[in-house]
């Protein structure tokens, strides 16, 4: 990790998924908390789904209402990989080797996993 505190790195690393997720995914989670374990950077996003979103679920056909956000979201986050990747990495001060995401349509919350590179990579 860089130079800042393990706190600071968390807190960025936290604002920076958060703001992705209000700009690029156009609505902001409620709350997000960050946990760094080893080579791995954990972020917990609540309230990430919208109001129509929401509804979906709770539609007659409620598989179908989640699989379609679980799609479109999914689609959404994988073209936005290389701006987080990058963010992570300059906040983390090592290299993103890959994101792992999942969004759960009962709780509204979502998962994102980075693990880092070495730093001699």
């Amino acid at each position: 990790m860089r130079e800042a505190s393990e706190g600071q790195v968390r807190a960025e690393i936290t604002e920076a998924l958060m703001k992705f997720e209000k700009e690029y995914m156009g609505r902001g989670p409620l709350e997000g908390r960050t946990y760094l374990v080893d080579d791995l950077v954990i972020v917990r996003l609540k309230g990430v789904l919208t109001h129509a979103e929401l509804k979906l679920v709770e539609s007659a056909e409620p598989a179908k209402g989640r699989d379609l956000i679980k799609g479109l979201r999914a689609e959404l986050i994988e073209t936005g990989r290389p701006l987080l990747s990058a963010t992570i990495g300059a906040i983390a001060g090592r290299q993103v080797g890959s994101m792992h995401t999942d969004i759960s349509t009962i709780t509204g919350e979502r998962v994102v996993i980075f693990t880092l590179l070495s730093e001699a990579t």
